[in-house]
Protein backbone atom coordinates (compact mmCIF):
# COMPACT_ATOMS: atom_id res chain seq x y z
CA UNK A 1 0.00 0.00 0.00
CA UNK A 2 2.21 2.80 -1.33
CA UNK A 3 1.48 6.34 -0.26
CA UNK A 4 3.62 8.80 -2.26
CA UNK A 5 1.67 10.38 -5.09
CA UNK A 6 2.83 13.66 -6.68
CA UNK A 7 2.99 14.95 -10.22
CA UNK A 8 6.35 15.02 -11.95
CA UNK A 9 6.00 18.80 -12.15
CA UNK A 10 5.76 19.00 -8.32
CA UNK A 11 8.65 16.54 -7.88
CA UNK A 12 10.88 18.51 -10.23
CA UNK A 13 10.17 21.69 -8.29
CA UNK A 14 10.88 20.03 -4.93
CA UNK A 15 14.09 18.29 -5.98
CA UNK A 16 15.50 20.61 -8.63
CA UNK A 17 15.34 17.84 -11.24
CA UNK A 18 14.76 18.65 -14.92
CA UNK A 19 12.10 16.90 -17.01
CA UNK A 20 13.75 15.60 -20.18
CA UNK A 21 10.77 13.88 -21.78
CA UNK A 22 7.13 13.19 -21.01
CA UNK A 23 4.00 14.68 -19.52
CA UNK A 24 4.69 16.80 -16.39
CA UNK A 25 1.37 15.60 -14.97
CA UNK A 26 2.70 12.03 -14.81
CA UNK A 27 2.24 10.68 -11.29
CA UNK A 28 5.38 9.78 -9.33
CA UNK A 29 4.83 6.86 -6.95
CA UNK A 30 6.26 3.48 -5.87
CA UNK A 31 9.92 4.52 -5.89
CA UNK A 32 12.42 1.71 -6.56
CA UNK A 33 16.20 1.76 -6.96
CA UNK A 34 16.38 -1.74 -8.50
CA UNK A 35 14.83 -2.13 -11.95
CA UNK A 36 13.76 -5.67 -10.99
CA UNK A 37 11.54 -4.22 -8.23
CA UNK A 38 9.75 -1.63 -10.35
CA UNK A 39 5.97 -1.89 -10.14
CA UNK A 40 3.67 -1.02 -13.06
CA UNK A 41 3.19 2.74 -12.95
CA UNK A 42 6.09 3.11 -10.52
CA UNK A 43 9.29 5.15 -10.50
CA UNK A 44 12.84 3.94 -11.10
CA UNK A 45 15.79 5.92 -9.70
CA UNK A 46 19.14 5.16 -11.36
CA UNK A 47 22.07 4.81 -8.95
CA UNK A 48 25.66 4.51 -10.15
CA UNK A 49 27.70 2.09 -8.04
CA UNK A 50 31.23 0.76 -8.21
CA UNK A 51 30.23 -2.12 -10.46
CA UNK A 52 26.76 -1.26 -11.78
CA UNK A 53 25.37 1.83 -13.52
CA UNK A 54 21.62 1.97 -12.94
CA UNK A 55 21.21 4.23 -15.97
CA UNK A 56 21.97 1.22 -18.16
CA UNK A 57 18.92 -0.55 -16.72
CA UNK A 58 16.55 2.38 -17.12
CA UNK A 59 15.18 1.20 -20.52
CA UNK A 60 14.43 -2.20 -18.98
CA UNK A 61 12.60 -0.46 -16.12
CA UNK A 62 10.40 1.33 -18.65
CA UNK A 63 9.75 -1.93 -20.46
CA UNK A 64 8.76 -3.43 -17.08
CA UNK A 65 6.13 -0.73 -16.60
CA UNK A 66 7.87 2.23 -14.94
CA UNK A 67 5.91 5.43 -15.55
CA UNK A 68 8.83 7.60 -14.47
CA UNK A 69 12.62 7.28 -14.61
CA UNK A 70 15.00 9.49 -12.65
CA UNK A 71 18.23 9.46 -14.66
CA UNK A 72 21.59 10.40 -13.17
CA UNK A 73 23.39 10.89 -16.48
CA UNK A 74 22.47 12.20 -19.90
CA UNK A 75 19.46 10.04 -20.90
CA UNK A 76 20.48 7.58 -23.59
CA UNK A 77 18.71 7.37 -26.93
CA UNK A 78 17.58 3.89 -25.96
CA UNK A 79 15.95 5.23 -22.81
CA UNK A 80 14.26 8.15 -24.57
CA UNK A 81 12.95 5.83 -27.29
CA UNK A 82 11.58 3.37 -24.75
CA UNK A 83 9.98 6.17 -22.72
CA UNK A 84 8.37 7.70 -25.80
CA UNK A 85 7.06 4.31 -26.94
CA UNK A 86 5.51 3.54 -23.53
CA UNK A 87 4.39 7.05 -22.58
CA UNK A 88 6.83 7.23 -19.66
CA UNK A 89 8.47 10.34 -18.24
CA UNK A 90 12.21 10.87 -17.87
CA UNK A 91 13.68 13.42 -15.47
CA UNK A 92 17.32 14.05 -14.65
CA UNK A 93 18.29 14.50 -10.99
CA UNK A 94 19.98 17.74 -9.99
CA UNK A 95 23.77 17.30 -9.98
CA UNK A 96 23.12 13.68 -11.03
CA UNK A 97 22.70 12.91 -7.33
CA UNK A 98 20.02 10.26 -6.73
CA UNK A 99 20.49 10.25 -2.94
CA UNK A 100 19.81 13.99 -2.73
CA UNK A 101 16.75 13.51 -4.98
CA UNK A 102 15.38 10.87 -2.60
CA UNK A 103 16.13 12.85 0.56
CA UNK A 104 14.67 16.11 -0.77
CA UNK A 105 11.47 14.46 -1.95
CA UNK A 106 11.07 12.33 1.18
CA UNK A 107 11.77 15.32 3.41
CA UNK A 108 9.03 17.34 1.74
CA UNK A 109 6.60 14.40 1.88
CA UNK A 110 7.40 13.96 5.58
CA UNK A 111 6.74 17.66 6.26
CA UNK A 112 3.26 17.27 4.77
CA UNK A 113 2.31 14.61 7.34
CA UNK A 114 1.80 14.96 11.07
CA UNK A 115 3.46 11.74 12.13
CA UNK A 116 5.23 11.22 15.43
CA UNK A 117 8.61 9.83 14.38
CA UNK A 118 10.81 7.56 16.50
CA UNK A 119 14.45 7.28 15.41
CA UNK A 120 16.60 4.31 16.51
CA UNK A 121 20.33 4.02 15.90
CA UNK A 122 23.36 2.42 17.55
CA UNK A 123 26.20 0.04 16.73
CA UNK A 124 24.39 -3.20 17.65
CA UNK A 125 20.74 -4.11 18.14
CA UNK A 126 19.08 -1.49 15.93
CA UNK A 127 16.87 -3.89 14.03
CA UNK A 128 15.80 -5.87 17.09
CA UNK A 129 15.04 -2.65 18.95
CA UNK A 130 13.02 -1.39 15.99
CA UNK A 131 10.97 -4.58 15.87
CA UNK A 132 10.39 -4.52 19.62
CA UNK A 133 9.41 -0.85 19.52
CA UNK A 134 7.01 -1.57 16.67
CA UNK A 135 5.42 -4.34 18.74
CA UNK A 136 5.23 -2.21 21.90
CA UNK A 137 3.51 0.70 20.13
CA UNK A 138 1.23 -1.24 17.79
CA UNK A 139 -2.22 -1.65 19.26
CA UNK A 140 -2.01 1.86 20.69
CA UNK A 141 -0.99 3.62 17.46
CA UNK A 142 -1.06 2.91 13.73
CA UNK A 143 2.65 2.34 13.12
CA UNK A 144 4.87 2.11 10.08
CA UNK A 145 8.54 1.04 10.19
CA UNK A 146 11.43 0.17 7.90
CA UNK A 147 11.03 -3.02 5.93
CA UNK A 148 14.06 -5.31 6.18
CA UNK A 149 17.32 -3.38 6.30
CA UNK A 150 16.08 -0.19 4.62
CA UNK A 151 17.74 2.01 7.21
CA UNK A 152 20.10 4.12 5.10
CA UNK A 153 20.02 7.45 3.28
CA UNK A 154 18.36 5.44 0.50
CA UNK A 155 16.15 3.19 2.63
CA UNK A 156 14.66 5.85 4.91
CA UNK A 157 13.14 7.84 2.02
CA UNK A 158 11.62 4.63 0.67
CA UNK A 159 10.23 3.94 4.16
CA UNK A 160 8.65 7.39 4.21
CA UNK A 161 7.20 6.99 0.72
CA UNK A 162 5.64 3.66 1.75
CA UNK A 163 3.87 4.93 4.88
CA UNK A 164 0.08 4.34 4.58
CA UNK A 165 -2.39 7.19 4.95
CA UNK A 166 -3.42 5.83 8.35
CA UNK A 167 0.09 6.13 9.83
CA UNK A 168 0.39 7.86 13.21
CA UNK A 169 3.83 6.78 14.37
CA UNK A 170 6.78 6.38 11.98
CA UNK A 171 9.56 4.16 13.38
CA UNK A 172 12.88 4.64 11.61
CA UNK A 173 15.88 2.43 12.22
CA UNK A 174 18.77 4.68 11.18
CA UNK A 175 21.99 3.13 9.89
CA UNK A 176 25.15 4.79 8.66
CA UNK A 177 28.58 4.18 7.19
CA UNK A 178 29.93 7.72 7.14
CA UNK A 179 29.79 10.95 9.09
CA UNK A 180 26.78 13.06 8.11
CA UNK A 181 24.46 10.23 7.13
CA UNK A 182 22.49 10.12 10.41
CA UNK A 183 22.16 13.92 10.19
CA UNK A 184 20.76 13.65 6.65
CA UNK A 185 18.34 10.89 7.67
CA UNK A 186 17.18 12.82 10.73
CA UNK A 187 16.59 16.00 8.71
CA UNK A 188 14.43 13.92 6.40
CA UNK A 189 12.48 11.91 9.01
CA UNK A 190 12.18 14.60 11.75
CA UNK A 191 12.19 12.33 14.85
CA UNK A 192 10.56 13.48 18.07
CA UNK A 193 11.85 10.56 20.16
CA UNK A 194 15.18 8.82 19.62
CA UNK A 195 17.38 6.07 20.96
CA UNK A 196 21.04 5.08 20.71
CA UNK A 197 21.28 1.42 21.65
CA UNK A 198 25.06 1.43 22.24
CA UNK A 199 28.40 2.57 20.87
CA UNK A 200 30.49 -0.36 19.69
CA UNK A 201 33.17 -0.90 17.07
CA UNK A 202 31.03 -1.36 13.96
CA UNK A 203 32.48 0.89 11.21
CA UNK A 204 35.49 1.80 13.33
CA UNK A 205 37.61 1.18 10.24
CA UNK A 206 35.66 3.90 8.45
CA UNK A 207 35.30 6.41 11.30
CA UNK A 208 38.54 5.82 13.18
CA UNK A 209 37.45 5.75 16.83
CA UNK A 210 34.52 5.00 19.12
CA UNK A 211 34.25 8.71 19.94
CA UNK A 212 33.80 9.43 16.24
CA UNK A 213 31.15 6.71 16.09
CA UNK A 214 29.36 8.26 19.10
CA UNK A 215 29.39 11.68 17.47
CA UNK A 216 28.05 10.23 14.22
CA UNK A 217 25.23 8.39 16.02
CA UNK A 218 24.53 11.55 18.00
CA UNK A 219 23.83 13.54 14.85
CA UNK A 220 20.16 12.78 15.48
CA UNK A 221 20.20 15.06 18.54
CA UNK A 222 19.95 18.34 16.62
CA UNK A 223 16.66 17.30 15.00
CA UNK A 224 15.30 15.81 18.23
CA UNK A 225 15.97 19.00 20.15
CA UNK A 226 14.32 21.14 17.46
CA UNK A 227 11.37 18.81 16.84
CA UNK A 228 7.79 20.05 16.93
CA UNK A 229 4.91 18.33 18.77
CA UNK A 230 2.66 16.00 16.81
CA UNK A 231 -1.11 16.05 17.15
CA UNK A 232 -0.87 12.26 17.31
CA UNK A 233 0.37 12.71 20.91
CA UNK A 234 0.88 16.43 21.62
CA UNK A 235 1.98 15.75 25.19
CA UNK A 236 5.04 13.76 24.04
CA UNK A 237 8.17 15.89 24.33
CA UNK A 238 11.57 15.38 22.69
CA UNK A 239 13.66 12.64 24.29
CA UNK A 240 16.74 10.50 23.68
CA UNK A 241 16.86 7.04 25.29
CA UNK A 242 20.33 5.72 26.15
CA UNK A 243 21.69 2.58 27.79
CA UNK A 244 23.03 3.11 31.30
CA UNK A 245 25.27 0.09 30.68
CA UNK A 246 27.15 1.66 27.75
CA UNK A 247 30.42 3.41 28.56
CA UNK A 248 29.79 6.16 26.00
CA UNK A 249 26.43 7.21 27.46
CA UNK A 250 28.01 9.93 29.68
CA UNK A 251 29.84 11.30 26.64
CA UNK A 252 26.64 11.50 24.57
CA UNK A 253 24.74 13.08 27.46
CA UNK A 254 27.38 15.67 28.35
CA UNK A 255 28.97 16.46 24.99
CA UNK A 256 26.01 16.17 22.61
CA UNK A 257 22.66 16.27 24.43
CA UNK A 258 23.39 18.84 27.15
CA UNK A 259 24.51 21.61 24.74
CA UNK A 260 21.35 21.01 22.69
CA UNK A 261 19.13 21.03 25.78
CA UNK A 262 17.76 17.57 24.95
CA UNK A 263 16.33 15.46 27.81
CA UNK A 264 17.82 11.99 28.22
CA UNK A 265 16.33 8.84 29.69
CA UNK A 266 18.66 6.04 30.76
CA UNK A 267 17.67 2.40 30.90
CA UNK A 268 19.75 -0.47 32.19
CA UNK A 269 19.95 -4.04 33.40
CA UNK A 270 20.86 -4.99 36.98
CA UNK A 271 21.79 -1.48 38.12
CA UNK A 272 24.23 -1.03 40.97
CA UNK A 273 22.58 1.54 43.20
CA UNK A 274 22.76 4.84 41.35
CA UNK A 275 20.32 4.11 38.56
CA UNK A 276 17.81 2.46 40.89
CA UNK A 277 17.88 5.38 43.30
CA UNK A 278 17.17 8.12 40.79
CA UNK A 279 13.90 9.94 40.30
CA UNK A 280 11.79 6.98 39.18
CA UNK A 281 11.74 7.91 35.51
CA UNK A 282 14.34 5.29 34.56
CA UNK A 283 13.53 1.72 33.64
CA UNK A 284 15.75 -1.15 34.62
CA UNK A 285 15.78 -4.92 34.72
CA UNK A 286 17.10 -7.29 37.32
CA UNK A 287 16.95 -11.03 37.94
CA UNK A 288 18.02 -11.47 34.31
CA UNK A 289 18.42 -15.12 33.33
CA UNK A 290 18.30 -17.29 30.23
CA UNK A 291 16.05 -20.35 30.10
CA UNK A 292 17.13 -23.67 28.62
CA UNK A 293 16.34 -22.37 25.12
CA UNK A 294 18.43 -19.24 25.60
CA UNK A 295 15.44 -16.91 26.01
CA UNK A 296 15.77 -14.02 28.49
CA UNK A 297 13.60 -13.74 31.59
CA UNK A 298 13.78 -10.65 33.79
CA UNK A 299 11.94 -8.39 36.20
CA UNK A 300 11.14 -4.98 34.75
CA UNK A 301 11.07 -2.03 37.17
CA UNK A 302 9.19 0.99 35.84
CA UNK A 303 7.83 3.82 37.97
CA UNK A 304 7.51 1.70 41.07
CA UNK A 305 6.05 -1.34 39.29
CA UNK A 306 7.77 -4.73 39.10
CA UNK A 307 6.71 -6.70 36.00
CA UNK A 308 7.84 -10.20 35.04
CA UNK A 309 8.90 -10.37 31.38
CA UNK A 310 9.63 -13.49 29.30
CA UNK A 311 10.94 -12.78 25.81
CA UNK A 312 10.69 -15.17 22.87
CA UNK A 313 13.98 -13.85 21.46
CA UNK A 314 17.31 -15.63 21.99
CA UNK A 315 20.19 -14.16 23.96
CA UNK A 316 20.94 -11.71 26.74
CA UNK A 317 21.56 -8.97 24.17
CA UNK A 318 17.79 -8.76 23.66
CA UNK A 319 17.30 -7.36 27.19
CA UNK A 320 18.76 -3.86 26.63
CA UNK A 321 16.94 -3.70 23.30
CA UNK A 322 13.67 -4.54 25.05
CA UNK A 323 14.31 -1.89 27.71
CA UNK A 324 14.77 0.79 25.06
CA UNK A 325 11.49 -0.25 23.40
CA UNK A 326 9.70 -0.24 26.74
CA UNK A 327 11.07 3.21 27.59
CA UNK A 328 9.85 4.61 24.28
CA UNK A 329 6.42 3.03 24.80
CA UNK A 330 6.16 4.49 28.30
CA UNK A 331 7.16 7.94 27.02
CA UNK A 332 4.32 7.66 24.51
CA UNK A 333 1.88 6.92 27.33
CA UNK A 334 1.61 3.14 27.06
CA UNK A 335 1.34 1.17 30.28
CA UNK A 336 4.61 -0.79 30.81
CA UNK A 337 2.78 -4.05 31.56
CA UNK A 338 0.78 -3.76 28.33
CA UNK A 339 3.93 -2.99 26.35
CA UNK A 340 5.81 -5.88 27.97
CA UNK A 341 3.12 -8.38 27.00
CA UNK A 342 3.34 -7.16 23.42
CA UNK A 343 7.11 -7.69 23.41
CA UNK A 344 6.73 -11.27 24.54
CA UNK A 345 5.15 -12.13 21.17
CA UNK A 346 8.15 -10.97 19.12
CA UNK A 347 10.25 -13.81 17.70
CA UNK A 348 13.71 -13.75 16.16
CA UNK A 349 14.23 -12.18 12.76
CA UNK A 350 15.84 -14.29 10.06
CA UNK A 351 19.59 -14.70 10.53
CA UNK A 352 19.57 -12.78 13.84
CA UNK A 353 20.07 -15.14 16.82
CA UNK A 354 17.44 -17.44 15.30
CA UNK A 355 17.47 -20.81 17.10
CA UNK A 356 16.53 -23.61 14.72
CA UNK A 357 16.07 -27.37 14.96
CA UNK A 358 17.94 -29.27 12.24
CA UNK A 359 16.86 -32.67 10.86
CA UNK A 360 20.14 -34.20 12.05
CA UNK A 361 19.10 -33.70 15.67
CA UNK A 362 21.31 -30.71 16.38
CA UNK A 363 20.26 -27.10 16.91
CA UNK A 364 21.65 -24.07 15.09
CA UNK A 365 21.79 -20.46 16.28
CA UNK A 366 21.66 -18.63 12.95
CA UNK A 367 23.26 -15.25 13.71
CA UNK A 368 24.80 -14.78 10.28
CA UNK A 369 23.24 -11.47 9.24
CA UNK A 370 26.23 -9.46 10.44
CA UNK A 371 28.72 -9.19 13.26
CA UNK A 372 30.79 -6.85 15.41
CA UNK A 373 33.15 -7.69 18.28
CA UNK A 374 30.40 -6.76 20.74
CA UNK A 375 27.77 -8.96 19.12
CA UNK A 376 30.22 -11.86 18.79
CA UNK A 377 30.82 -11.70 22.55
CA UNK A 378 27.06 -11.59 23.20
CA UNK A 379 26.49 -14.58 20.93
CA UNK A 380 29.19 -16.60 22.68
CA UNK A 381 27.62 -15.76 26.04
CA UNK A 382 24.28 -17.02 24.77
CA UNK A 383 25.88 -20.22 23.46
CA UNK A 384 27.51 -20.87 26.83
CA UNK A 385 24.12 -20.52 28.56
CA UNK A 386 22.36 -23.04 26.31
CA UNK A 387 22.03 -26.59 27.53
CA UNK A 388 22.82 -29.24 24.90
CA UNK A 389 19.79 -31.38 24.13
CA UNK A 390 21.49 -34.62 25.22
CA UNK A 391 24.20 -35.70 27.62
CA UNK A 392 26.57 -36.16 24.68
CA UNK A 393 25.65 -32.85 23.11
CA UNK A 394 28.28 -30.13 22.74
CA UNK A 395 28.41 -26.37 22.33
CA UNK A 396 30.07 -25.52 19.02
CA UNK A 397 30.95 -22.06 17.70
CA UNK A 398 31.53 -21.27 14.03
CA UNK A 399 33.01 -17.78 13.94
CA UNK A 400 33.99 -15.90 10.82
CA UNK A 401 35.89 -12.67 10.36
CA UNK A 402 34.37 -9.30 11.23
CA UNK A 403 34.66 -6.55 8.62
CA UNK A 404 35.04 -2.76 8.68
CA UNK A 405 37.48 -2.77 11.59
CA UNK A 406 40.32 -1.06 9.71
CA UNK A 407 43.64 -0.84 11.54
CA UNK A 408 41.91 -2.17 14.67
CA UNK A 409 41.17 -5.52 13.01
CA UNK A 410 44.13 -7.51 14.42
CA UNK A 411 43.56 -6.27 17.98
CA UNK A 412 39.79 -6.72 17.94
CA UNK A 413 39.96 -10.17 16.34
CA UNK A 414 42.45 -11.06 19.05
CA UNK A 415 40.01 -9.91 21.74
CA UNK A 416 37.28 -12.04 20.18
CA UNK A 417 39.62 -15.02 20.25
CA UNK A 418 40.39 -14.36 23.91
CA UNK A 419 36.66 -14.31 24.64
CA UNK A 420 36.33 -17.69 22.93
CA UNK A 421 38.88 -19.00 25.40
CA UNK A 422 36.94 -17.49 28.30
CA UNK A 423 33.63 -19.02 27.17
CA UNK A 424 35.35 -22.29 26.18
CA UNK A 425 32.93 -23.90 23.70
CA UNK A 426 33.56 -27.62 23.20
CA UNK A 427 34.63 -26.90 19.62
CA UNK A 428 35.29 -23.70 17.66
CA UNK A 429 35.69 -23.43 13.91
CA UNK A 430 37.30 -20.16 12.76
CA UNK A 431 36.47 -19.16 9.18
CA UNK A 432 38.34 -16.71 6.96
CA UNK A 433 41.88 -15.43 6.51
CA UNK A 434 43.98 -13.08 8.70
CA UNK A 435 41.15 -12.26 11.10
CA UNK A 436 40.36 -15.92 11.67
CA UNK A 437 44.06 -16.62 12.25
CA UNK A 438 44.17 -13.81 14.84
CA UNK A 439 41.15 -15.23 16.68
CA UNK A 440 42.57 -18.75 16.70
CA UNK A 441 46.01 -17.57 17.86
CA UNK A 442 44.58 -15.45 20.69
CA UNK A 443 42.34 -18.28 21.84
CA UNK A 444 45.36 -20.58 21.98
CA UNK A 445 47.48 -18.02 23.88
CA UNK A 446 44.69 -17.72 26.45
CA UNK A 447 44.72 -21.47 27.05
CA UNK A 448 42.01 -22.74 24.70
CA UNK A 449 42.95 -26.30 23.78
CA UNK A 450 44.34 -26.96 20.30
CA UNK A 451 42.08 -30.00 20.02
CA UNK A 452 39.07 -27.72 20.25
CA UNK A 453 40.03 -25.57 17.23
CA UNK A 454 39.31 -26.05 13.53
CA UNK A 455 40.22 -23.65 10.69
CA UNK A 456 38.53 -23.14 7.33
CA UNK A 457 39.11 -20.65 4.55
CA UNK A 458 35.44 -20.22 3.65
CA UNK A 459 31.90 -21.33 4.44
CA UNK A 460 32.01 -24.33 2.12
CA UNK A 461 35.18 -25.73 3.67
CA UNK A 462 33.75 -25.06 7.12
CA UNK A 463 30.62 -27.08 6.29
CA UNK A 464 32.75 -29.95 5.01
CA UNK A 465 34.78 -29.98 8.23
CA UNK A 466 31.84 -29.62 10.58
CA UNK A 467 29.14 -31.91 9.20
CA UNK A 468 30.99 -35.21 9.77
CA UNK A 469 31.72 -34.17 13.36
CA UNK A 470 28.17 -33.24 14.38
CA UNK A 471 25.97 -35.49 16.46
CA UNK A 472 22.43 -35.27 17.85
CA UNK A 473 22.17 -32.94 20.82
CA UNK A 474 24.83 -30.49 19.64
CA UNK A 475 24.07 -26.78 19.51
CA UNK A 476 25.95 -24.78 16.86
CA UNK A 477 26.42 -21.00 16.79
CA UNK A 478 27.13 -19.47 13.36
CA UNK A 479 28.31 -15.84 13.56
CA UNK A 480 30.30 -13.60 11.20
CA UNK A 481 30.11 -10.54 9.02
CA UNK A 482 27.86 -11.05 6.03
CA UNK A 483 30.76 -11.13 3.58
CA UNK A 484 31.90 -14.47 5.03
CA UNK A 485 28.68 -16.09 3.83
CA UNK A 486 28.00 -18.34 6.81
CA UNK A 487 24.33 -18.45 5.80
CA UNK A 488 25.49 -21.09 3.29
CA UNK A 489 26.90 -23.16 6.16
CA UNK A 490 23.60 -22.83 8.05
CA UNK A 491 21.67 -23.97 4.97
CA UNK A 492 23.92 -27.03 4.77
CA UNK A 493 23.43 -27.83 8.45
CA UNK A 494 19.67 -27.68 7.99
CA UNK A 495 19.55 -29.80 4.85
Amino acid sequence: MRMLELTAREVAKITGAKIALGDPETIVRDVATDNREVEPGGTFVAFVGENVDGNLFAPAAVEAGAACVVATAEPSRELLAAAEAHGALVMRAADDDPTAWLLELAGEWRRRHDWLCVGITGSVGKTTTKELTLAALSGSFACHANAGNRNSVIGIPQTIFAAPETTQVLICEMGMNHVGEIAAIARCAKPRVGAVTNIGTSHIGLLGSREAIARAKGEMVVELAASEPSQVAPEVGPLLVLSADDDFTPFIEEEICAPAGLPVLEVGAEPEGELAERDGEELWADEVVLDAEGRPRFTLHAGGEAIEVALALTGLQAVPDALVALAIARHLGIDPEVAAKRLERVGASAMRADLKEAPGGWRVIDDTYNASPTSVAAALTTLSALEPASKDGRRIAVLGEVGELGSEAPRLHGLMGAYVAAMAPDLTLFVGAEGADAMAEAASIMGYGAGSVLRAADAEEALGLLLPRLRPGDVVLAKASRAVGLERLVAGLEA
